[in-house]
């Protein structure tokens, strides 16, 4: 059994590596999710230790962030899946990059920093999207069979984990040494070593069908009951997932007595198990229903928060750190996948719509970690985090499973 699994995995990850231009794309999401992981764990700390923000200003603060990064970001992915070269977006939300963490490295004006997050952060925020994208169209035009595609894209997804397990710890070492400044430096240089890559080596698939002059109805789209329910799971999840990952540095350094090295550690711990079970999971997808996988993935996220709740000492957060690992490894890898399939034809829109749910999720996460940290203990603040993920797992089982077939037409004069 275990023999078979291993022959499974190998041959699979040489298929993975001989799709044209994959493996540039893997080292692309690598350094994006570098960049982003060196930050992302101690925004709360910058915004309130360093800045001197309030518990509710930095909320406002994250929310403005989060907003533009949903506005932007929906009208670039629009654009991309027409006849707009998703070369050229690329090099211009890396570029928005560079500019928006030398703000951040300078700046202390709190009505500055809010437009640099804004406008510059918000229209970094696509480069993601925009990758994942890319490597779904080239998929859809290789010869890899339909099946192992949440397989592909679930390792594609692995590749910002593996950033994710060296770049908390290594965030906490440069913060010691060259303090915010130095790090936001840091994150715009891996988003100018981005764009050398991009420039180099990604060529611009040619989308399979012209859409120029059709736009797909997202209004009766999303409200589809289906459609409209694993968003708004999506949106809960996300939003404790935010709520958490803003807590924990206070939690672990002000009610733990804990350090920003427990604070890395406890960042670095689960991309170390999401990467072999992305790939566990990502072979799972392939044979089972995703939406079961994502369920899954949702009852994993509600038990670490319950256990979350009640830890008394920084050591005893490792451990959980595998189920955070598990549901991070479904729901923020096969997800992706899982959001394209209802889209098929439109990747660009059709990942924007899930990173949308999660932005979304994210304004409110923000918001609620502002003003219920400022009301409550911050051990107390893991209750709202408990509450989300249970109502969206409850969602996602009323739901159901997909309903092939619908009277609704997607798109503006199209079938």
């Amino acid at each position: 059994m275990a023999r078979n699994f291993l022959r499974s995995v190998k041959h699979r990850t040489a298929m993975v590596w001989n799709i044209p231009s994959f493996p540039i794309l893997l080292l692309l999401n690598f350094m994006v999710g570098l960049s982003m992981s060196l930050f992302v764990p101690f925004s709360s700390i910058f915004g309130l230790d360093v800045v001197g923000m309030s518990n509710m200003a930095y909320g406002v603060f994250m929310m403005i962030m989060a907003v533009g990064g949903v506005v932007i970001s929906t009208y670039i992915g629009k654009l991309s899946d027409r006849n707009i070269s998703r070369k050229m977006i690329l090099v211009i939300t890396s570029v928005a990059a560079i500019f928006g963490y030398i703000g951040f490295a300078y700046i202390r004006d709190y009505y500055l920093l809010s437009m640099v997050a804004f406008f510059l952060l918000g229209m970094a925020s696509a480069t993601m999207p925009q990758l994942w994208a890319h490597a779904r169209e080239i998929l859809e035009s290789s010869e890899v069979p339909k099946r192992e595609i949440p397989f592909v894209m679930n390792i594609f997804r692995m590749f910002t984990a593996l950033a994710w397990t060296v770049g908390p710890a290594f965030a906490g070492w440069v913060l010691v040494l060259v303090d915010f400044e130095g790090l936001f430096l840091l994150v715009a240089f891996g988003f100018f070593l981005c764009i050398i890559a991009v420039v180099a080596f990604i060529k611009d698939e040619p989308k399979k069908q012209d859409m120029s002059g059709k736009q797909v109805v997202l209004g009766k789209f999303i409200f589809r009951p289906y459609i409209f329910a694993n968003i708004v799971a999506m949106f809960l999840l996300h939003a404790a997932t935010t709520i958490n990952m803003q807590n924990i540095p206070q939690f672990v350094t002000k009610v733990l007595g804990g350090t920003e090295a427990h604070v890395g550690m406890i960042f670095s711990v689960p991309p170390v198990f999401e990467i072999p079970l992305m790939i566990a999971f990502g072979i799972l997808a392939t044979r089972l229903d995703l939406g079961w996988l994502i369920k899954l993935g949702f009852l994993f996220s509600f038990v670490y928060f319950l256990l979350l709740w009640n830890v008394t000492a920084p050591w005893q957060i490792y451990p959980l750190q595998l189920l955070s690992a598990a549901n991070v490894a479904i729901t923020a890898g096969l997800a992706v996948t899982y959001f394209q399939n209802f889209l098929p034809k439109e990747p660009g829109t059709a990942t924007t719509l899930y990173m949308n749910a999660q932005k979304i999720g994210q304004t409110i996460g923000f918001l609620l970690f502002g003003y219920v940290s400022s009301l409550l203990s911050y051990e107390n603040v893991f209750i709202i985090c408990i509450i989300f993920t249970g109502v969206g797992f409850l969602i996602l089982l009323a739901a159901g499973k997909k309903k092939s077939g619908s009277s609704l037409p997607l798109y503006d004069g199209v079938r």
